[in-house]
């Protein structure tokens, strides 16, 4: 199986990355936004993504993966955009609307701030305020990192149950491990800015065994890019679980893997989002526009170290 079936329409870019400008004023983002504070940050803060769209028009034997590609975006993101490449077709001749980076425009419902709207989307209200040009009361807005979906952007819901069915039940480390980096927009140790993180960053030593969180298939189990060496694993109920960055890979794709099984050992490989050395864990869902990253968390309170 190639690359590119598995890995159709990866969302959530985890190296895509928009710098936050810490001399914007920006802790007022949670109510409203003081005008006095607005007219001393205006100059400070960027052009608004909306402003800031590309137009294109299709070339012959251009596709809507393509096109993506050639400025770094997921087909998804064209796609919300666009609704004449909701087909999944690219027409010649057609013209098109790209935005600056990842992310969905969407209206602010009236009476709403920014912290309600971040929290919906669950980005942080700073670096909503500043990717909209700190406007005080906008209509319309772009939310970064969020992918569009005609059937929305949140993936169902995880209980305990599901946990089971999904089968990922199983610790990827020999033993519970610190969190060093979370899910979502976070300021990234490695490189000083705000990124947007699909997956946490497990403190480890490097050659620590990484187990499989649960029974599945291997997907794919080689380089790739900033993920560094990197091991997929599809698992039932349509999860997905990811080790990346590993120093070694233990298994090869098309294996069958047992929870607990050795999948590799913690390396630097890639570009690591944390200084220390660790395991970057992800764990994705299949929708309509492929494997969607969400919070691994919730699995992670639920999992097991295995006995030793």
């Amino acid at each position: 199986m190639s690359f590119s079936r598995w890995f159709a329409l990866p969302t959530l870019l985890w190296l895509t990355w928009y710098p936050l400008n810490s001399s914007a004023a920006t802790p007022e983002v949670s109510s409203g936004i003081r005008p006095g504070a607005i007219a001393q940050t205006s100059s400070l803060c960027p052009k608004p993504a909306l402003e800031r769209l590309t137009r294109y028009k299709v070339k012959s034997g251009e596709t809507l993966e393509s096109i993506a590609q050639k400025y770094n975006l997921i087909p998804a993101t064209l796609m919300g955009f666009n609704p004449s490449l909701r087909s999944g077709k690219a027409t010649p001749g057609a013209e098109i609307v790209i935005p600056p980076y990842n992310g969905v425009q969407v209206s602010v419902p009236a009476g709403q701030t920014w912290r309600d709207v971040a929290a919906t989307y669950k980005v942080r209200a700073d670096v909503l305020f500043e990717v909209n040009g700190c406007s005080a009361k906008p209509a319309t807005v772009f939310v970064p990192g969020v992918n569009w979906s005609p059937v929305g952007s949140a993936p169902p819901s995880i209980s305990p149950k599901d946990r089971d069915n999904y089968g990922l039940t199983g610790y990827p480390l020999p033993t519970t491990a610190t969190v060093l980096l979370g899910y979502g927009w976070r300021l990234q140790p490695a490189i000083a800015q705000v990124a947007f993180h699909s997956g946490i960053d497990l403190a480890a030593p490097v050659g620590t065994n990484v187990l499989a969180a649960g029974d599945g298939v291997v997907a794919f189990a080689d380089q790739q890019g900033s993920y560094g060496s990197l091991v997929v694993i599809n698992h039932a109920g349509g999860r997905q679980s990811r080790y990346a960055q590993l120093g070694s890979i233990k298994v090869k794709a098309g294996q069958t893997v047992k929870k607990g099984a050795l999948v590799g050992t913690v390396g630097t490989t890639g570009t690591p989002s944390s200084k220390a050395t660790h395991l970057h864990f992800e764990v994705r869902y299949n929708s309509n526009l492929g494997w969607v990253a969400e919070d691994p968390e919730p699995y992670i309170q639920g999992m097991k170290v295995a006995k030793q």
